[in-house]
């Protein structure tokens, strides 16, 4: 692998390797990093019409950095490429078959680079490889999303062809009845585009209490405020109903990961989650979750059958590394066959 220097501020640009950017939809495309040439930039941008409101300004990333360093490799890191091991039965949905393999229209999931960054951290640190567990990662923060993960192999996911599906998030609704923008389509003077909005940008816990950084949530719900109080119970409640399907979908679990802004600043919303949950093995501490110490750190009662783990999450990190690989393999790929054999 590459040498990278986690805390080294790069001084000039002939210490660089390579440059890494996060690219939120792949499709069924892009499965691993990619290094970027004019023909992978093409190929995102006929992802568009799958992320409209985030692959053009990865686009805009990506030109502007191999503008300004022509010599370096850059590398493309895809939210979506960790959940491409989800089998057919898990990705599809029941929708007419064409629509997948003319439009592809499927479930791919996001937040690839958080939470292949703290299922490894939870495997280091319970010394175990991670093809040997039984993980569920929660990422909570403004964007929210759960995976499910046997055997190193990610299984399922919350978020969907687009981030919108899945948990309740900061300003997103998570799953809804897909029949309500047509509703709202009859019933407001309203246009389609102006629907997608709302429910990218106006819903979740904004929608429910008109704020959706947990910490004013939280202080709102303290001194009574009900609808605050509503968008707490909301969030947490669908969190648990993930939490118990990817359960059944695991058989057994061996730990529970929490992170992202929520996941590892929120002790009130981790212990709420895992409130009743006691009868599969997850009892929280609640003295150790209140103030969870260092990197990764255990917040479970003594002798709980299930580990919770509260892991601070670096997705600059993780693409750094996932950058580094793939520049690596791209090297090896180039030696000469007689140089790879000494």
């Amino acid at each position: 692998m590459a040498s990278v220097n986690r805390s080294h501020p790069i001084i000039d640009e002939s210490e660089l390797c390579g440059i890494g950017h996060r690219v939120v939809h792949g499709g069924d495309v892009f499965r691993a990093p990619t290094i970027i040439d004019d023909a992978v930039i093409a190929a995102i941008r006929e992802l568009i019409p799958l992320a409209p409101l985030h692959n053009p300004a990865n686009i805009m990333g990506i030109e502007v950095a191999r503008a300004r360093f022509p010599s370096v490799p850059h590398v493309a890191v895809f939210d979506t490429a960790f959940h491409q091991t989800l089998a057919p039965h898990a990705y599809h949905y029941a929708v007419p078959y064409e629509w997948y393999a003319e439009h592809h229209v499927r479930r791919y999931g996001f937040h690839g680079t958080s939470h292949a960054y703290v299922a490894r951290e939870a495997a280091k640190h319970l010394g175990q490889s991670l093809a040997s567990l039984n993980l569920i990662t929660l990422h909570l923060g403004n964007g929210a999303s759960a995976a499910a993960l046997q055997g190193g192999r990610r299984i399922d996911t919350s978020m969907g062809m687009t981030p919108i599906e899945g948990l309740v998030m900061g300003t997103r609704c998570g799953d809804v009845d897909p029949a309500l923008p047509f509703y709202l389509l009859r019933q407001m003077p309203i246009a389609a585009d102006e629907i997608e909005r709302l429910l990218n940008a106006e819903t979740g816990l904004k929608g429910i209490c008109g704020a959706n950084d947990m910490r004013e949530i939280l202080a709102r719900a303290s001194s009574g405020n009900d609808r605050a109080t509503l968008a707490i119970e909301m969030f947490c409640y669908r969190i648990k109903k993930y939490i118990g399907s990817y359960i059944a979908v695991l058989g057994r679990v061996h730990a529970i990961v929490f992170t992202g802004g929520i996941g590892e600043n929120a002790a009130p919303i981790r212990e709420r989650i895992c409130a009743g949950l006691e009868h599969l093995g997850i009892v929280i501490d609640r003295s150790m979750n209140a103030a969870p110490n260092g990197e990764v750190a255990e917040v479970q009662q003594h002798g709980a059958a299930v580990r919770v783990l509260v892991i601070r999450t670096d997705e600059e990190w993780e693409i750094a590394q996932q950058s580094a690989q793939a520049i690596d393999r791209a090297a090896a790929a180039r030696e000469p066959r007689s140089a790879q054999r000494r």
